[in-house]
């Protein structure tokens, strides 16, 4: 009787609660660490090919822009928001446990770096080469909400290399494999879009058939009337 009713308690709707206020809280002790007690630009050598490297992105991944930061905020709150919407809906119609697990890593991931963008420039000040960011008071931080910037430390310089010098443009160049900075809620984000891929292509295919019912099931009164 005891590992039925802990089997009824662990529903996929509270596994993925736990997944996302986990992967959360991981991202942001780890954050918060390397915002404030390394500056700009600081780099620790954990081995040749791992480093702990503070920088901070101001848009996308790798660093790019879309039209402009606050643009950016809200798209990946509108975003989130949808990821979150369609993970009830799959915990609803009974979907696998694997697609709801990885589902709620996407969206955590992608959770995790808005909360930068929403409270970061509210609470720190602006970090800088020559000195650590430090607490402030709510308000009077370095940016307005949802212009916070992320912060990025993990850095993976798996080997350096030179290109052919037959291949144009680049031809000669010396180059790092693997060069980007990111952070935990990146790789999470990362690992689980690859597993939906590769460990979830049918639920993937069935997502219509998903917003179907779902939409279905919203409108039952007006779909059904008695008159």
């Amino acid at each position: 009787m005891a590992k039925v009713k802990k089997h009824e308690w662990m529903t996929d709707g509270r596994m993925a609660w736990i997944i996302i206020l986990a992967i959360l809280i991981i991202d942001q002790v780890i954050k918060i660490e390397v915002k404030t007690s390394m500056t700009l630009g600081e780099s620790i050598r954990i081995t040749d090919w791992f480093y702990i490297t503070f920088v901070e992105n101001n848009g996308m991944a790798w660093g790019m822009t879309f039209i402009n930061k606050l643009f950016l905020s809200v798209l990946r709150i509108v975003a989130v928001s949808a990821i979150g919407w369609f993970i009830c809906q799959t915990v609803k119609q009974k979907g696998r446990t694997r697609y709801v697990v990885f589902l709620s890593m996407v969206l955590a991931g992608a959770a995790g770096n808005i909360f930068d963008s929403i409270f970061y420039g509210l609470v720190f000040s602006a970090s800088s080469p020559f000195y650590v960011a430090y607490w402030v008071p709510f308000g009077t931080g370095y940016a307005d909400v949802l212009m916070g910037k992320v912060v990025d430390m993990f850095y993976f310089p798996l080997f350096h290399g030179t290109w052919p010098t037959w291949m144009p443009m680049w031809g000669g160049d010396e180059f790092i494999f693997f060069s980007p900075v990111f952070n935990f809620a990146d790789s999470c984000i990362t690992v689980g879009v690859i597993s939906l891929l590769l460990f979830c292509r049918k639920d993937l295919e069935q997502m219509e058939t998903t917003f179907r019912v779902a939409f279905h099931k919203d409108n039952k009164q007006e779909i059904d009337p008695k008159a």
